[in-house]
């Protein structure tokens, strides 16, 4: 470290180069990834200090926050109290929420050290991750913000060099397992149908993948591949890619995959 940094002293011998993206993982689930200030989400978010740093505010993680650009500019150097004198019931909050502790992501710290343990005892090779690394490994290996990136990127064990051209990668979408109405309602809101049946005497059921071969005959002959809605009269609805094709014969289908709640794609 005094080789990299020659005028390292002090307490900055304790803090490697995950400290700043760890700091800032930890105030983007704290302040719950909005800006304090105005309440913006999905916009690029600062580190900022409550009390500024040229009044004597230090960088204790309970002295900083998150600040859209356009709010930390405004507050400057300004003591929040000034800041957000005609706001009282929003200063008492962002006060309150400085004190708060991560009492959910202790629980689950405490969680994960337990099951790390009992792991290494069955001889498994494990190692533990943060949001921090994650975000460190990506950004020091030049790679864009992706889910399936990350993922590549967890933990300490991730390679100096990821080749990611020409990967492929498996997208999965959760969509549920169905609609948790019973029936359709009228405009007053009573039962019109009855309760909807998933499964029925025969294999399928609503939310199977499954491929149907047509023949000539049928309007449409082909081989479909999509969701499928199951009826009692064996007849289905089956979306594809291209749209969707009724009254489909049981007998022209077999299953791609069983419904679990999830879809699956590769690209």
């Amino acid at each position: 470290q005094r080789m990299e940094q020659p005028e390292m002293q002090g307490v900055e011998y304790q803090q490697g180069t995950l400290v700043g993206y760890e700091a800032r993982e930890y105030l983007l689930e704290k302040w719950k990834r909005t800006c304090a200030y105005c309440g913006k989400t999905e916009v690029p978010l600062q580190v900022e200090h409550i009390q500024p740093r040229a009044k004597g505010g230090s960088d204790r993680i309970s002295n900083l926050t998150l600040a859209c650009e356009p709010c930390n500019r405004k507050k400057g150097t300004q003591d929040i109290t000034a800041f957000l004198k005609k706001k009282p019931d929003l200063l008492k909050r962002i006060l309150a929420q400085t004190k708060a502790p991560l009492k959910d992501a202790a629980a689950v710290n405490a969680t994960r050290w337990a099951l790390y343990h009992r792991l290494e005892t069955l001889g498994l090779p494990v190692e533990c991750g943060t949001g921090g690394r994650t975000t460190f490994n990506r950004v020091t290996r030049g790679l864009e913000k992706a889910h399936w990136l990350d993922a590549a990127c967890v933990g300490a064990s991730t390679p100096a060099v990821l080749l990611m051209k020409n990967v492929p990668v498996l997208l999965i979408t959760a969509y549920g397992r169905g609609c948790r109405q019973m029936c359709s309602m009228d405009e007053c809101g009573f039962p019109r149908t009855k309760p909807k049946a998933k499964t029925f005497t025969y294999a399928f059921r609503t939310g199977d993948i499954v491929r149907a071969c047509l023949p000539a005959p049928l309007a449409h002959a082909g081989v479909h591949v999509g969701k499928l809605a199951a009826r009692a009269t064996g007849r289905f609805k089956i979306t594809t890619k291209k749209g969707s094709i009724d009254g489909v014969g049981k007998t022209y289908c077999t299953i791609v995959q069983r419904a679990d709640g999830y879809s699956y794609a590769h690209q």
